[in-house]
């Protein structure tokens, strides 16, 4: 699988989403409500997904925002399944397993970036 081509899906995935929660989009809003999170944890998920989708697109950093962001989406998973949401749920399922691939593949980067090469 091409690593590069994963990286920019997975990043226009989550800079999409990210945004939409930092821009407060009204489906975002009531979404955060319906599960009863606090409206300071959509803004803190907007950010993580940002930034995780900016890493996404650097090449040294790129394996690791994307272990960083599957273990964001564990948090949405959880979330889908206790509130019976079972489309999103089969979505957040599929980006948590391609952003863990991401990780997976780049595991040397990683590796690297932790001194242990």
């Amino acid at each position: 699988m091409n690593t590069k081509v994963l990286s920019i899906v997975l990043a226009l995935v989550f800079l999409a989403s990210g945004g939409a929660k930092l821009a407060g989009l009204s489906f975002e809003l009531a979404a955060f409500e319906r599960w009863g999170y606090p409206l300071w944890f959509m803004y803190l998920t907007g950010a993580l997904e940002v930034a995780g989708g900016c890493g996404l697109l650097v090449r040294r950093l790129s394996a690791l925002a994307g272990g960083c962001l599957a273990l964001l989406m564990v948090g949405a998973v959880i979330t889908h399944v206790r509130n019976s949401e079972w489309s999103m749920l089969l979505i957040a399922s599929t980006i948590l397993v391609l952003s863990a691939l991401r990780a997976w593949l780049g595991s040397d980067d990683i590796r690297i970036l932790a001194g242990r090469k």
